[in-house]
Parts: C-alpha cells; sequence; structure tokens
C-alpha cells in the first residue's frame, strides 16, 4: 500500500529540542509535499500555538490539535471537527485535583475535611491549569512568569511563554468557560502526584480522555478525542485508508496514533510507551529522525 498521508507531531520529534525544524527535516517534508503527499501536524498544541515553521510550508495545509480535540483546515483556518469537553467533567476535574492538593499539603486525613489551603502553602505542590478554546491556549500567570519552578524544561520557556495567555485566577477562569473547553492541561511537577491523579481522574471521571506528552503535564480532553481519532477523521475526509498513512512520535499521547497508522515511526528519544507502538525506530528529533523516515518512505516508491 501506497502512502498518501504522513502525520507529523511537532515538539521532540519533527522540531529539535529547542523548538525549531532542521533544514533536512523542512526539505524531507516538502519532498513529501511535492511528491503529492499530504503532510499532516498532529500535535497536543492549540491552533495559535503552532509554529509558523511549519504551517508556512506549501503542502502541509491539516492539523490536528490539541490531541485530537480540533481537526483544521489551515489554508482556509476553518475548524473541520471538534469535541468540547462536557460542563461536568470538567467541574469533576477541578474537584479531584483541589482534593489532591489538599492532601498533598496536609495529608490523607484532610481529604475529607474542608480545609482552605493558603497560597503561601501549595506553591511548590500546587497543580496549575492550562486551558485550550478555539485554537487559543490560556495558563496561570505564576506558570507562564516562571514555568521551570512548576517542572518544565529551560528550553520550553520562550514556547510557553510566548503562546499563552496568561490568567490570575484559572479554576474561576475554567468554570466560566467550561462549555467551551477543548482541553484542559494540568501542570504537576511532582511525579508521584502525578501517576496518582492520573489514576484518580481515570477511575472517577467520566467522558474523558486522558494523556501526557512530556513529564510534568496531563492532557485532558473529551473521551472521543486523541491523535488516532483526529487521524481516523481526516483520512475519510480525504477518501484514504489507514494503510496509506504513515506518523512519527515521541510521547505516549502518539502511541495510539502510531499503533493505527500503517506505518508508525518513533523517534530514538521517544518514550517506552511510543517506541513499543511503532514499527520502526528512526533518529532522535535533534539528528533529523523525521527526515530519514520520510527519505526511507520516497525511497521505497510507497507513494503515488
Amino acid at each position: 500500500m501506497k502512502i498518501k498521508c504522513i502525520a507529523l507531531d511537532l515538539d521532540r520529534t519533527t522540531l529539535d529540542s529547542q523548538g525549531h525544524l532542521s533544514e533536512e527535516n523542512r526539505a524531507a517534508v516538502e519532498s513529501a509535499a511535492a511528491a503529492g503527499v499530504h503532510v499532516v501536524v498532529a500535535s497536543g498544541r492549540s491552533l495559535d500555538s503552532l509554529p509558523a515553521e511549519i504551517t508556512d510550508i506549501t503542502g502541509v495545509r491539516y492539523a490536528i490539535t490539541s490531541n485530537g480535540a480540533a481537526v483544521y483546515d489551515l489554508r482556509e483556518r476553518k475548524c473541520l471537527r471538534q469535541f468540547k469537553m462536557t460542563p461536568e467533567s470538567v467541574e469533576d476535574i477541578l474537584r479531584h485535583t483541589e482534593t489532591e492538593r489538599i492532601k498533598a499539603t496536609y495529608g490523607e486525613a484532610a481529604e475529607m475535611s474542608e480545609i482552605e489551603v493558603p497560597e503561601t502553602e501549595i506553591y511548590e505542590t500546587e497543580i496549575s491549569y492550562e486551558a485550550f478554546i478555539d485554537g487559543r491556549a490560556f495558563a496561570e500567570s505564576r506558570y507562564v512568569a516562571d514555568p521551570v519552578r512548576f517542572g518544565a524544561m529551560p528550553q520550553a520557556v520562550p514556547y510557553i511563554q510566548s503562546t499563552r495567555m496568561p490568567v490570575e485566577d484559572m479554576r474561576t477562569f475554567i468554570r466560566a468557560h467550561r462549555s467551551e473547553l477543548d482541553c484542559i492541561d494540568l501542570v504537576v511537577k511532582s511525579e508521584d502526584m502525578k501517576r496518582r491523579l492520573w489514576k484518580n481522574l481515570r477511575e472517577n471521571v467520566r467522558d474523558v480522555y486522558i494523556t501526557s506528552s512530556v513529564r510534568q503535564l496531563l492532557e485532558i480532553s473529551h473521551r472521543d478525542a486523541g491523535k488516532e481519532s483526529g487521524a481516523k477523521f481526516l483520512l475519510e475526509y480525504l477518501g484514504l485508508i489507514r494503510e496509506e498513512l504513515a506518523a512519527f512520535g515521541d510521547g505516549d499521547n502518539d502511541s495510539g496514533l502510531l499503533k493505527f497508522a500503517g506505518i508508525g515511526f518513533a523517534v530514538a528519544n521517544a518514550s517506552p510507551e511510543c517506541r513499543d507502538a511503532a514499527d520502526e525506530i528512526v533518529a532522535s528529533n535533534d539528528e533529523n529522525g523525521v527526515a530519514q523516515g520520510i527519505q526511507k518512505i520516497l525511497a521505497m516508491e510507497r507513494i503515488l
């Protein structure tokens, strides 16, 4: 089966560790597009957070964003499909994250009590929030001001600060927009807390899809989201089948997409779950693994 569509994760896959597109990867993407292949962005990023280095490439017309919550025609800037979170699931997420914050500060015995945690005591254990609404990203002001203190890598700071609209009280903001949300990201510095919270939300919150692309994030959207869901929709929209899809990724949130694709490529720096889901491993994101995989596809004459 010939490959007619290539889905590309961005961060730590197509982009290097500094968040930029190498000349080698750009040339490979352009070669695939020139050969008639649909090159599609498949990212956890919101629409307005997509880098122009990618979206300005001729032939990159479609984007799966917010982990599949919204699919866009970039040329028309038109949303082709979108799943909004249910208001009930949003309220449940806020309730369970607040419980986890209280437990982290006062211990298990405080879970059932009505304790109001002082701001000065929860800074290190606090769960910060991001929210995506119709392609725009919003985040807590303190997190935007100092992402590293909340667990982000230093090289991610320019991206976070240039793409997030700061909000002082994200819990109030999220509640006010609970019927409009593409997804909610929880920024959780403690890995233990992240594991506990993931388990808690998975067991107690209905109608959600939960995944993670980097260590400090829990990414939550509607149950019907997921990059593979977005890819399935877009293939149907384009009149293609899954065997004609190749996909590249690095994170746990890419594993479903790589399993779904006719051929899945994981970069060498990918998570264990993503590597297990892949058919092939290519070089790392800093060694132009995407270009390596695309060149292999072209050389195998698996395209029209």
